[in-house]
């Protein structure tokens, strides 16, 4: 089995690192700059529970067009990034191949698999590209794993290592069975989810406050639970994203305590929230993946959402200004 991790950085390090080490296909990352160099001449470290994974794909580039035609392809790319890699993509993966899309926030290819209304979602795939290429190839997946790259090439995972995979269809296939098993026999926990949109609600929940304030804020996750103005915000943020997803027909409130998960934050080790990490890197932001298309829910269903309203012309705003300094 021929699998390409695209975009081998903090998380798709992660993966490459332990799909190399375990020897179940021929890996291949696409990278680029110093990570890429690091890659080429030593490999990839993954320091994971106290120890440490040594592995090396079998190729690595930053031309995807060099490499033959993939199973399978792990697209671990922010969301901004993709509708320029549509073709790209289409090229890459064999005719009955998968790209499964580990993506933080709604994904572009949300209405597909769903009755009623289809098409793209233009915030997050302007031009239709995606969906028109790429949405019968497509699985989603719900990343539970905080990665931070040390060093080019060397990866530190704290906590969780969970990986839920889905079809927008919901059906247990074979194509999702095969990549449930080699993720499993590779060292990285996955598991098919009965709804792979509720899956993304929850975790979007949490994100589109957490990794908003970091951003907007600089600060991690303890220093905003530990400020009370801040942790009000979050919580309007996590409440409002809840009522959206329950006016879209996923109502997830009564499972969720948002003041318990927005004060549960502690001050042990952790890696800064992803979008924290694009902010110092002078990275452009998945904004409208945490928050833009959730608005955009908000106006179809009729749901007031001020905090995000408020909120997400900042964000805008500063993805603005990373753009142009970058």
């Amino acid at each position: 089995m021929k699998v390409c991790v695209f975009g081998a950085g903090a998380v798709g390090g992660h993966i490459a690192t332990r799909m190399s080490a375990a020897g179940l296909a021929d890996v291949s990352v696409v990278a680029r700059g110093a990570q890429l160099d690091a890659i080429r001449k030593r490999g990839l470290t993954l320091k994971s529970g106290g120890g440490e994974i040594h592995a090396k794909p079998k190729v690595a580039t930053d031309d995807a067009s060099t490499l033959p035609q993939q199973d399978v392809v792990l697209v671990t790319l922010k969301a901004h990034a993709l509708p320029q890699l549509a073709a790209t993509l289409d090229k890459l993966v064999a005719p009955q191949g998968t790209i499964v899309f580990m993506l933080n926030g709604i994904p572009w290819w949300w209405p597909y698999g769903r009755a009623g209304t289809q098409g793209p979602l233009r915030l997050l795939d302007p031009d239709g590209e995606l969906w028109t290429r790429l949405r019968e190839k497509a699985l989603g997946c719900v990343i539970y794993s905080p990665n931070e790259l040390e060093a080019p090439g060397v990866v530190v995972h704290h906590g969780a290592n969970r990986w839920v995979i889905g079809e927008p269809s919901d059906q247990t296939t074979t194509r999702l069975r095969t990549v449930i098993d080699l993720f499993n026999k590779s060292g990285l926990s996955a598991e098919v989810p009965a709804d792979v949109r509720a899956e993304i609600w929850r975790k979007l929940m949490n994100n589109a406050s957490g990794n908003t304030l970091a951003a907007l804020t600089r600060l991690g996750h303890h220093a905003i639970a530990s400020d009370p103005d801040l942790k009000q915000l979050g919580i309007l943020i996590m409440r409002e994203t809840l009522e959206v997803a329950a006016a879209a027909g996923w109502d997830l409130r009564a499972e969720i305590d948002v003041e318990k998960i927005a004060g549960r934050a502690t001050a042990g080790p952790a890696t800064k929230p992803s979008m924290l990490q694009d902010v110092l890197l002078g990275r452009p932001l998945e904004g409208e993946a945490h928050l833009g298309q959730t608005q955009a829910f908000a106006r179809e269903c009729k749901v007031a959402v001020p905090t995000i309203d408020l909120v997400l012309p900042l964000l805008r705003g500063l993805d603005r200004s990373l753009r142009a300094a970058k």
